[in-house]
């Protein structure tokens, strides 16, 4: 008579579903290790092999580019007003321990280097008359130990000065306000697939921002003078894809199987914090600490009226322009985007229609993690780089435009993402460094408190 306890291999349906979610786990990490893998051959100096010989006397305007080797070390530093904003033409001094000095200009954008064979504590003097009216210093004068075979940064702060009576001038405004007009766009393309993620699936996805950052950081490594050398049409191109693929199976072998275990929003939200850090320190442990530039070429400025900007943030805007209008034609025009539309309004019924919505879903992530990635692209060129925690910086940002433009409304992460470009920019005109960015979150405290769903969300019942 056989016994009437069950055996453990009686219920192999939980065996395979326990299988099968090792093997979603599994494949997550491989393709992560895949995707990161690749700034593996792009080692944290990110240095072609310098010369044979170091130049005796280096000439007076300075590098684009200085690398530090063992018998050398660099000195230099970037003049940044803002995170879009550096100033070019400014003559900087660097006295060496024995008393010789050098004078170096920085390039257009706003780089200064120079390659020194002692060790010790240097002077960097910036001339306060080669600067552009309104604008000076907090110091002057700095120093900075030099160790050869390492980088000595100059990092100076500027803060603006009254240019009238009321501290304001137009030309200024001009320039600020086309500077948050470029800046709304760029974040505009990244704060889309956030606000179709939370309107298809209610999550918020704290780790987006690391996929701006991942769009620049493979650029480097398929454009970049120490990557393969692609050309930047190219680069920006496989970018793109690789930025997209990497969405589609994100959703594909982690969001997909934790929808269909039924795990909470705020259960999935702490995954996304643990992605985002992992990604953050992935990022820094390959590439390294400082910033990485795509390009090694200054970029050309062009000056319309009061206003200059260099062609690569003309380029941006356009691609940005020609990008968010065709996302919002495949929203309102095509088949695919009713379906998403549909899932957004009511994934339930969506289904009942005959809508796959999982099918949706990862098309919507396919989407977001693609125009993340196009936006980092561009964010790196127009900014002269990128590093580890770029995306860390500008989370904030995004999450402040889709909130402000209404959760979930894909045209309201544009209108909100305009917003907030133009209100940290024109901030700089009366307040200095970072004070730009809290008034915009304190816009967006005053607009939530008048309208809570934000400029054009719905307004629904609570309770």
């Amino acid at each position: 008579m056989k016994s009437p306890i069950p055996s453990r291999r009686a219920n192999p349906g939980a065996r395979r579903v326990r299988a099968v979610g090792w093997i979603h786990l599994t494949g997550l990490a491989l393709l992560t290790s895949v995707v990161l893998g690749l700034f593996a051959l792009t080692p944290a100096s990110a240095a072609p092999a310098p010369a044979p010989a170091a130049p005796a006397a280096p000439a007076p305007a300075s590098p684009t580019f200085c690398f530090a080797t063992a018998e050398t070390a660099c000195v230099g530093g970037t003049l940044r007003l803002s995170a879009s904003e550096t100033v070019g033409g400014v003559d900087i001094t660097i006295t060496a321990p024995d008393g010789t000095e050098e004078t170096v200009t920085t390039a257009d954008t706003g780089a200064f280097n120079l390659p020194v064979e002692e060790e010790g504590d240097y002077g960097v003097v910036i001339d306060e008359e080669t600067l552009p009216d309104g604008v000076a210093p907090t110091e002057s004068e700095l120093t900075v130990p030099v160790v050869l075979g390492e980088n000595a940064i100059a990092n100076f702060q500027f803060e603006r000065e009254a240019t009238g009576a009321d501290g304001f001038s137009w030309d200024q405004f001009a320039q600020q306000a086309a500077s948050g007009i470029r800046l709304g766009l760029l974040l505009a393309m990244a704060s889309i697939g956030l606000s179709l993620i939370y309107g298809t699936t209610g999550l918020s996805n704290l780790a987006h921002a690391e996929l701006v950052t991942m769009g620049g950081m493979v650029a480097f490594f398929f454009s970049g003078a120490a990557g393969l050398g692609l050309p930047l049409t190219l680069g920006i191109l496989l970018t793109t894809l690789v930025c997209a693929a990497y969405g589609w199976a994100q959703d594909r072998v982690l969001w997909q199987p934790l929808r269909r275990r039924g795990l909470g929003i705020i259960q999935m939200m702490i995954v996304t914090i643990g992605l985002s850090l992992a990604m953050q320190y992935t990022f820094q442990y390959f590439v390294g600490a400082g910033q990485v530039r795509i390009t090694t070429s200054s970029p050309e400025t062009v000056d319309i009226g009061p206003v200059t900007l260099t062609q690569f943030s003309f380029v941006a805007m356009g691609i940005s322009i020609v990008v968010v209008a065709g996302v919002g034609y495949m929203l309102l025009r095509t088949r695919i985007g009713r379906a998403t539309r549909a899932v957004a309004d009511n994934p339930s019924l969506a289904a009942a229609s005959g809508i796959d919505v999982d099918k949706v879903i990862r098309l919507v992530w396919t989407l977001a993690a693609g125009l993340a990635g196009l936006s980092g692209v561009l964010y790196a060129l127009v900014t002269n780089g990128v590093k580890w925690d770029t995306g860390l910086q500008i989370l904030l940002l995004l999450f402040a435009a889709v909130t402000l433009g209404g959760l979930g409304t894909a045209f309201g992460a544009v209108v909100g993402s305009m917003v907030i470009g133009l209100v940290v920019e024109l901030t700089n005109i009366w307040l200095p460094g970072d004070f730009k960015y809290a008034t915009a979150l304190l816009i967006l405290i005053l607009i939530l408190l008048v309208r809570p769903q934000g400029l054009l969300g719905r307004a629904e019942r609570v309770g």
